[in-house]
């Protein structure tokens, strides 16, 4: 991969290493490296354009770069040679594709905390629902955990303690932090719709009738 996406979430940037340019632009990784540190001396404002790093040889540490866009451009401006052009042209379009990648990877994080927002909502309806439609006893506690299990069964086809362990969610942790933005408004629709069966008077036994009948599972697990 030419170029990929660095950084920690919400603060990721696209970098391509010194390494990898030094073999395509045939060129001696340290002539690289002094390259990088000639133009980091001569302008202060060109070092946030290079990210020092290290690489493993046997147990020993060496130095390398990732390096942004423009760190790239300074850098290979006055690269040449056989295939130079051919390598700069291949990085501009890989540097702009990574680019589209990480503009949908932010769209899909906003929606997911839109989802998230949400759900939150969703689930105080829900609870809310039940403390004033279900009449108290001692099994009254159960209800939520219970349609939560109903719910998650008729979306992805399979207990939730066993949907849970698929993906690797820790205990006291969420599952809805590790569902997708459309996984999470499937549950909201669902979790509304009991919602609204529970207002109109139906039992659990009713409700889990009516939802396994129209509800199919869905194939959000493979998204």
């Amino acid at each position: 991969m030419l170029v990929k996406i660095t950084g920690k979430e919400n603060n990721e940037i696209l970098t391509a290493n010194s390494r990898d340019i030094a073999e395509h632009f045939e060129k001696q990784h340290k002539d690289v490296l002094e390259g990088i540190r000639n133009l980091t001396a001569e302008n202060s404002a060109v070092k946030s354009m290079f990210i020092e790093t290290a690489y493993e040889v046997r147990g020993k540490q060496y130095p390398q770069y990732e390096m942004t866009r423009d760190g790239f451009s300074l850098l290979v401006m006055g690269f040449t040679g056989s295939k130079a052009l051919e390598w700069k042209l291949k990085y501009i379009t890989a540097f702009n594709e990574m680019e589209q990648e990480l503009r949908r990877i932010y769209a899909e994080r906003r929606k997911w905390e839109i989802e998230r927002a949400k759900g939150v909502m969703i689930r105080h309806i829900l609870t809310d629902t039940i403390k004033m439609k279900i009449a108290d006893s001692p099994n009254k506690k159960f209800a939520y955990p219970n349609y939560t299990k109903m719910i998650y069964r008729a979306i992805f086809g399979k207990p939730l303690k066993e949907l849970q362990a698929e993906m690797g969610v820790k205990p006291k942790e969420s599952i809805r932090e590790y569902l997708t933005a459309e996984q999470l408004k499937e549950v909201e629709s669902l979790e509304m719709l009991v919602s609204g069966l529970i207002n109109v008077g139906m039992g659990y036994d009713e409700i889990k009738a009516f939802v396994t009948e129209r509800y199919s599972p869905t194939q959000l697990l493979a998204g």
